[in-house]
């Protein structure tokens, strides 16, 4: 039997020549440990190429990376605004109805949750230190350790991903300044931190949809994350999704 394809949505970066693919080897690495096959999602193609790439993966995982354009949730300019890829919106919200049509299984993962989110016209914190308040640290890039637990997420106690992961409180990395404010139509919250933005979402109703807010393909050696990509990977593996 075939690996289940699951394509990775990619970023950009300048280098001396051209733009070139910006991903980290984790995704990839995650994936493949999982049983499937890793297929890298550039920017640039346009919706026709992108229905038919879509038809041919089993599932797509919104990856991690720089923030969405502000315009598209009805957010504000901020300066800490980074890294705005107004390509990468285009092609990812594409690729999100296009999967959805198609009920395929979807994993979204950092900035993956907030994409989903902003897909289903939900609105994002622009810096969640400025505008939530009480808000815990939740930006730790500095520290060198991408696997550091920086804090607990609370689930919903049952959901599927709690099943999934085999905990309701999992200790979790965090690297971002993002998050949700206003959850999406179809979305139902089932993980939150202690300052209650909420970290974890399914979409109801779905074969398979989830998003975290963390970096589970940072934490090789976790067993609850390894099993997260697992089941993502057997959804991606049933012939009818």
């Amino acid at each position: 039997m075939s690996l289940p394809l699951i394509g990775i949505t990619t970023s950009t970066r300048l280098s001396e020549g051209p733009l070139k693919l910006d991903i980290p080897d984790s995704y990839a690495e995650a994936v493949a440990a999982a049983g499937a096959a890793p297929v890298l999602i550039p920017q640039g193609p346009d919706e026709a190429d992108l229905q038919r790439l879509v038809s041919r993966l089993d599932g797509v995982l919104f990856s991690g990376g720089g923030d969405i354009e502000p315009w598209r949730f009805n957010g504000r300019d901020h300066p800490s605004l980074g890294w705005v890829n107004p390509d990468r919106d285009r092609v990812e919200l594409f690729l999100f109805q296009e999967i959805l049509k198609r009920k395929k299984p979807f994993l979204g993962i950092c900035r993956g949750i907030q994409l989903v989110n902003v897909a289903c016209g939900g609105s994002l914190y622009v810096d969640v230190p400025s505008h939530l308040p009480g808000a815990i640290p939740h930006d730790f890039h500095d520290n060198p350790a991408r696997d550091y637990p920086a804090h607990v997420v609370r689930l919903e106690e049952n959901c599927r991903l709690a099943q999934i992961l085999g905990t309701a409180e999992p200790a979790v990395n965090s690297l971002h300044h993002q998050g949700i404010e206003r959850l999406g139509a179809g979305l139902h919250a089932c993980g939150w931190t202690s300052d209650d933005l909420a970290e974890a979402v399914e979409m109801t109703g779905y074969s398979f949809g989830l998003a975290v807010q963390w970096h589970p393909e940072c934490m090789p050696q976790s067993e609850p994350m390894r099993m997260l990509f697992k089941a993502f990977v057997e959804a991606a593996s049933q012939p009818s999704h």
